[in-house]
């Protein structure tokens, strides 16, 4: 059994305090005074407010849990006490923001400039939040889950899955607060990702990463808790140190951009002196992520 690293544990939870309180703000502060329907379990919560009168993070919390549940029920440990805290998170500090401030947000709405730069503000913050969050390890629930789920019992994949459900929660948006604020609301969903993005790979915008992982004799260790833990393969290469002459191996791994930090943790508690380097990966096909059929259909259309 491996040791708890503490440290680590109480960092990651600072991340994800830190990345709800920022998506809240973005959500309390921004897109619900806007009236903009973010993607997901946010903009459903927004909807909810206006037509319903319903607190934004009691309905999103709402929402969240039974979603959390069913993820555990089809994916078990996958969604651990982490993903729980986050999700809940998000629609707590929602509900403090938006109660201290009457959810009337920081900007003069009469003008209509102020709406699209609340989308921006919203954008940033809430992308930003959620990408301090997977960081951590984490998520903050919602359509994430949904999609996850759709995606293991369907051919498409995740991304796809779950744009396609944020899309129809801004076109129903739209039905309630007008054509601008559902373009508007678009443009907030772009600026989200791209700020995930940029914060959970740093630079650029790939679907995953690939791992190349040389340890001398943890290898089996590391491949064990790759299949267990992040629920992907690998593939183990034997070769020889042109500097030792010495027979090592490599295990080349793939994985999405929000497993990038629990890869990083495995290899470094299973072996502190493993070398390991990463490369962008834009386009993974098969094994869990897209499948071949649905790739090609796609550039045949």
């Amino acid at each position: 059994m491996r040791a708890i690293n503490f440290r680590r544990l109480a960092k990651d939870y600072i991340r994800i305090i830190f990345g709800t309180f920022l998506g809240g703000c973005g959500i309390a502060l921004f897109s619900n005074p806007a009236q903009l329907t973010g993607g997901g379990v946010s903009g459903v919560g927004t909807i909810l407010y206006y037509t319903l009168g319903v607190d934004p993070g009691i309905s999103m919390l709402c929402i969240n849990i039974p979603l959390f549940i069913l993820g555990v029920k089809v994916f078990g440990s996958r969604y651990g006490f982490k993903v729980f805290v986050g999700s809940v998170l998000l629609s707590v500090w929602t509900s403090i923001i938006g109660n201290l401030t009457g959810y009337q947000g920081v900007l003069d709405y009469t003008d209509s400039t102020n709406v699209l730069v609340s989308g921006i503000c919203y954008g940033v913050l809430m992308g930003g939040g959620i990408g301090i969050v997977m960081r951590a390890g984490s998520n903050t629930g919602g359509t994430d889950i949904l999609a996850q789920i759709a995606a293991k019992y369907t051919p498409f994949n995740v991304g796809s899955i779950e744009f396609c459900m944020n899309a129809c929660v801004v076109l129903v948006g739209g039905i309630f607060f007008g054509v601008r604020n559902m373009i508007f609301a678009f443009i907030m969903m772009y600026i989200s990702g791209q700020m995930i993005s940029f914060v959970v790979v740093k630079l650029g915008t790939s679907l995953a990463k690939t791992a190349y992982i040389f340890s001398n004799d943890r290898t089996a260790e590391i491949s064990r808790r790759v299949i267990k833990e992040l629920h992907h393969g690998g593939t183990l290469f034997h070769g020889t140190g042109i500097y030792t002459s010495k027979t090592r191996n490599m295990l080349m791994v793939v994985v999405p951009n929000n497993q990038l930090t629990l890869l990083e943790e495995i290899v470094h508690e299973s072996d502190p002196k493993a070398f390991m380097f990463i490369t962008e990966t834009f386009q993974v096909l098969g094994n869990g992520f897209e499948s071949f059929r649905r790739a090609l259909a796609d550039k045949q259309e």
